[in-house]
């Protein structure tokens, strides 16, 4: 086998801008145990740099050093005998350290199972591995649609690739949830999956036919695709909707002089100049 190089204190501590003060802090907490070398000195394993890092990042994140010290310290009591805490991944959503195994998230200062990304704890104490494993298995598959568009809302914070899966898993168990189409296809058309984005925002339409957000983005949508009539036809429908929306007159205003028709143009031009006076 291939030996594993060790590191003193002030070595680690360079490496990973932190103080020797703080990494020895981090000893003392009891989640970080390296070695002693001839000196008693503390010899620190990679597995040890790993973990350092992590502490690092934390703090990087703003979580109080305190609060990282006690968060690792709990978590090495959490975890079954003999896996390290390398065998988990460590992070951060809003202001909670929250860890991640092959089965599950949980917070670790507080010892509660969490549904990903959902926020609601679902027990006082961190669960056997196997019986968290099966239980949050069977939460996950009984979500419904309305849960999964609030998960997709709540990930386009922290995640947009994830928050397009919840949408389209929305979708999945309600083809008709206009909202999730409207909001997974503003996330395609962002990233120039415009085409996609258009038919996601006709089917809003199709659901929920006054829907004056999935008429506007679908202007832009057309607008993108180099079909300004087309685009014109979708903000004059989400003007029928919400007559007083400054940025569809805009963007008609702006179509309108593209096709030629000036006098619409001027039109709507004036509309938008009335409405952004009153404001």
């Amino acid at each position: 086998m291939t030996p594993v190089t060790e590191r003193s204190t002030r070595d680690v501590a360079e490496l990973l801008g932190l103080s020797v003060a703080q990494v020895r802090s981090y000893v003392r907490a009891g989640f970080l145990r390296p070695q002693r070398g001839p000196g008693r000195e503390f010899r620190f394993s990679f597995q040890d740099m790993a973990l350092l890092r992590t502490a690092r990042a934390l703090m990087d994140a703003q979580i109080p050093p305190r609060r990282v010290r006690r968060a690792l310290s709990r978590l090495r009591d959490q975890l079954p005998s003999g896996v390290p805490l390398s065998a988990v991944s460590i992070g951060v959503i809003g202001n909670h350290i929250l860890v991640r195994d092959e089965s599950a998230l949980w917070n670790p200062e507080s010892g509660q199972v969490q549904l990903d990304f959902f926020g609601h704890a679902a027990s006082s104490e961190v669960e056997p591995l196997d019986e968290r494993r099966n239980r949050l298995q069977r939460a996950w598959n009984e979500l419904d649609a309305a849960e999964w568009f609030d998960i997709g809302l709540e990930l386009e914070r922290l995640s947009l690739g994830e928050a397009t899966d919840a949408y389209r898993r929305c979708l999945e168990l309600d083809p008709a949830n206009a909202d999730a189409c409207v909001n997974l296809g503003r996330l395609l058309h962002d990233r120039g999956e415009v085409p996609e984005a258009e038919d996601l925002y006709r089917r809003a339409l199709g659901s929920t036919p006054g829907h004056v957000t999935a008429a506007f983005n679908l202007g832009i949508a057309l607008e993108d695709l180099d079909r300004p009539r087309e685009a014109a036809d979708a903000y004059q429908l989400a003007l029928r909707g919400e007559p007083t929306l400054v940025d569809a007159h805009f963007n008609l205003a702006r179509v309108y002089e593209r096709l030629g028709d000036r006098v619409s143009a001027f039109r709507h031009m004036r509309s938008y100049k009335d409405l952004t006076e009153r404001r």
